[in-house]
């Protein structure tokens, strides 16, 4: 029996990303154990996967993020692995995994120093589907090839002419910046021209996204909407929703990713961020975006950290959204 720590830190979005790496380690090595590093905002991952045995967490985020970072190696030194895998593309990454001791440690090449601490320094590939991205780290240790993200959840049945309707973001991208779907009155107006258009729209949402709901609440008359705002206690009650639904329409966010992974026909508010990293590249999956033509788009994450001031990416229309969910 192999015991395997994953180390990725980042949000649920990237969590659920990362799975398909563990689910073909998993694969390789069934009686293994599992173990995944991860930051306390993205603890929800365990609701919607039984591959993971076990979590460690580091607030790498917060003000202490080196002393976090030395209690997370102190809870490794008691548990013996044998195997690390750890995510990440910066250069202190491969120091922290020879500090582990584990045997075998595989992480990105981020240069000679990666090369000579790890047992394999695989080449980071930033221009693909993030799911592979990540895969890549396990090519050494499993022959088996998961492409895409599942979750175990008691799938529903989808009910015929439902549009299930998730429009929020993380409020930690918006406190940093990071403005990644269209405003609330857009939101809106995509609600309430579905509706008029004949369509079961369900809105569902979680704390995050009060704020934008609200908006929604005192613009659509409630009798044509049915809201489910706050009534998903968890992840794995939102993924069960979301498998219920015949499309599925929301914002680049972990809500996203679920749809992915559950295979219900999903579509995306895309603006600054780039949908071929995001989303695997099927019918499955369709990007709303619009061609607004920026010199240096998509900028966030590959050339910005935040989203500028003039949001041209992000000037869709209602009525696009709404012809986009219609017409595919």
């Amino acid at each position: 029996m192999k015991k395997v720590l994953f180390i990725n830190f980042g949000g649920l979005g990237d969590e659920i990303l990362f799975l398909p790496a563990i689910i073909s380690v998993k694969k390789e090595f069934p009686n293994s154990k599992i173990t995944l590093a991860l930051e306390p905002r993205s603890k929800g991952i365990i609701n919607l996967t039984d591959v993971i045995d076990e979590t460690m967490f580091a607030d790498i985020k917060g003000k202490n993020k080196y002393i976090e970072l030395l209690k997370l190696l102190f809870k490794i030194w008691t548990k013996k692995f044998d195997v690390v895998v750890s995510s990440g593309g910066n250069k202190f990454i491969s120091i922290f995994l020879f500090l582990t001791f584990i045997k075998e440690r595989y992480g990105y090449n981020t240069g000679k120093l990666s090369e000579l601490l790890l047992t394999k320094a695989i080449t980071l590939n930033k221009n693909q589907y993030a799911a592979k991205m990540y895969h890549d780290l396990v090519e050494n240790l499993t022959k088996h090839n998961t492409e895409l993200p599942h979750i175990n959840v008691e799938k529903k049945c989808a009910e015929p002419n439902t549009v299930l309707i998730h429009p929020g973001v993380s409020l930690m991208s918006i406190k940093k910046g990071m403005v990644k779907t269209v405003s609330a009155k857009i939101w809106a107006e995509v609600v309430e021209n579905l509706a008029d258009r004949g369509k079961k729209v369900i809105l569902a949402g979680g704390p995050d996204d009060k704020e934008t709901i609200e908006t929604i609440e005192k613009i659509v008359p409630k009798e044509k909407y049915i809201n489910y705002y706050g009534r998903t206690r968890n992840l794995k009650e939102l993924a069960e929703l979301i498998s219920s639904a015949e499309k599925f329409l929301c914002s680049d966010s972990a809500p996203l990713h679920i749809g992915v992974a559950l295979g219900v026909k999903t579509y995306v508010i895309f603006g600054s961020t780039d949908d071929k990293k995001l989303i695997p590249q099927n019918d499955k999956v369709v990007p709303i975006k619009n061609d607004y033509n920026c010199p240096i788009r998509p900028c966030l994450w590959e050339r910005r950290q935040t989203t500028c001031e003039e949001l041209g990416c992000l000037k869709i229309s209602p009525d696009d959204i709404v012809e986009a969910v219609l017409s595919k």
